[in-house]
């Protein structure tokens, strides 16, 4: 197992290091069953104490929330409102019609609307963030389609996945190892689902700060996380500085 390109394979936290190892897989599809799937990847490579995390939207196709764009009929509502959606380099998030129009039917058009209108007076005082704090992590979740992401999900949206929680414990029944459900960018981290507590939310989410899984062409929707012994592998470069 080795670091995906320009990642660091281990990373140092408050004077322990951590390794964090990618896990390539083959396309998932709609027809897969992701606990088989991890199971199947981390075959071999898992040990107790470590931890898999696994990227929420792998989970999310594998539970028929993927939609493709051409299928997904935008109303004049969520035509509206994408309108004034920031668009990050990053990801479109609710930015078009269609994303918008599967928040609306996630987390109910009232709510969108009322989020909204608070977001709205919010940027006149200088505040970011009111409408996705209102509508929850559902409409966060949502993922609308780039360029970098591998075909044929590249002309897909996805929702969020549905009850993280009980898939992180299903896979650690599978695997025997903590399991976390996690949405990673570059953007930022949210741990959607864990196996129990614990797993330590905070050291988690400081340990996918630089997105060590990738989102592309690097096919590692997968990772195992293990706290470094006294001894290290040999060539393995430590980053202390995230």
């Amino acid at each position: 197992m080795q670091a995906n390109p320009g990642k660091k394979l281990a990373l140092e936290i408050e004077g322990q290091t951590y390794f964090r190892f990618p896990v390539q897989t083959d396309l998932i599809q709609a027809t897969d069953n992701i606990v088989e799937v991890v199971q199947r990847y981390t075959k071999g490579l898992v040990q107790r104490d470590d931890l898999v995390v696994i990227s929420e939207k792998v989970v999310a196709i594998t539970q028929g929330r993927a939609f493709r764009i051409s299928d997904i009929k935008p109303s004049r509502l969520a035509i509206f409102l994408s309108r004034f959606v920031h668009k990050s380099p990053y990801g479109i998030g609710l930015g078009m019609p269609e994303t918008m129009e599967l928040a609306i039917q996630e987390v109910g058009a009232l709510k969108i609307i009322f989020a909204s209108v608070i977001a709205a007076l919010g940027k006149l005082f200088g505040i970011k963030g009111l409408f996705y704090r209102i509508c929850g992590p559902k409409a966060r979740a949502i993922d609308g389609p780039t360029e970098n992401t591998i075909p044929p999900f590249n002309e897909y949206a996805v929702l969020g996945p549905k009850d993280p929680d009980l898939v992180a414990r299903q896979i650690r029944e599978a695997v025997g190892a903590h399991v976390a459900v996690i949405d990673a960018n570059d953007l930022g981290v949210n741990i959607l689902g864990v196996s129990g507590p614990e797993v330590d939310i905070n050291l988690l989410t400081k340990l996918l700060k630089d997105n060590p899984l990738g989102q592309s062409a690097e096919s590692t929707p997968i990772g195992i996380i293990r706290r470094a012994e006294e001894t290290q592998p040999a060539g393995v470069v430590v980053d202390s500085s995230l």
